[in-house]
């Protein structure tokens, strides 16, 4: 069983998705997965987000799927429930760190800082996302950040873009990149599949 860090690294860019229809994660997950990203990091900001798993996890059964801003166990059970095979969080909560730990799906929580990444540490983390990425400082402060925590895998999301993409995956032990250029929610409520896709096929090729 590969760990989350492997399986992120193989795909390089995460996109991260906020839909507020979920029947568009059909259309949507397939455009990604036939150009290169078999991957989504559906985020639980919209009402729809457990649904849209779900209907993605039996659409696309052997895409990497992620649950985005999960705040509280309770989320992390509708995601885990609705098939997700990770949760994200944008900070470090000890509580729902401990409880996917006892539900039994993976956690990568949210640091920009050291008292952060040495709480993921002793909570037995090692695979965390660096946010928000640009603003809290960028390649920078997470060169900072990996120096001292040699243990540490980073996902950066948050202001990553086509031109600073390969900037952060060059980084030894960033594994992958957390993106929605490709997936803006304008195009998907616009039902813009054929630019989704285009979109994804650059991002992929780009990584490459």
């Amino acid at each position: 069983m590969k760990t989350i860090a492997e399986q992120l690294a193989e795909i390089k860019v995460i996109p991260v998705i906020a839909i507020d229809r979920a029947e568009d994660i059909i259309p949507l997950g397939k455009a990604l997965a036939e150009n290169g990203l078999p991957a989504a990091e559906i985020t639980f900001r919209s009402d729809a987000a457990a649904e849209a798993i779900r209907l993605l996890r039996e659409a696309q059964p052997d895409m990497l799927i992620g649950a985005g801003t999960v705040l509280n166990k309770e989320q992390a059970i509708a995601a885990k429930e609705a098939g997700a095979t990770f949760v994200v969080s944008p900070g470090l909560n000890p509580n729902t760190v401990k409880a996917c730990q006892e539900i039994g799906i993976e956690i990568v929580p949210g640091v920009n800082n050291p008292s952060a990444v040495e709480a993921a540490l002793e909570l037995g983390l090692t695979t965390v996302k660096f946010f928000p990425a640009e603003a809290s400082g960028g390649i920078n402060m997470l060169k900072s950040l990996l120096a001292p925590y040699t243990q540490i895998q980073v996902m950066p999301t948050g202001g990553i873009n086509p031109n600073n993409v390969n900037d952060y995956l060059s980084l030894e032990r960033v594994v992958a990149c957390g993106g929605t250029w490709m997936v803006d929610k304008a195009l998907i409520n616009e039902g813009r599949w054929d630019e989704i896709a285009r979109l994804t096929r650059e991002a992929a090729d780009l990584v490459a």
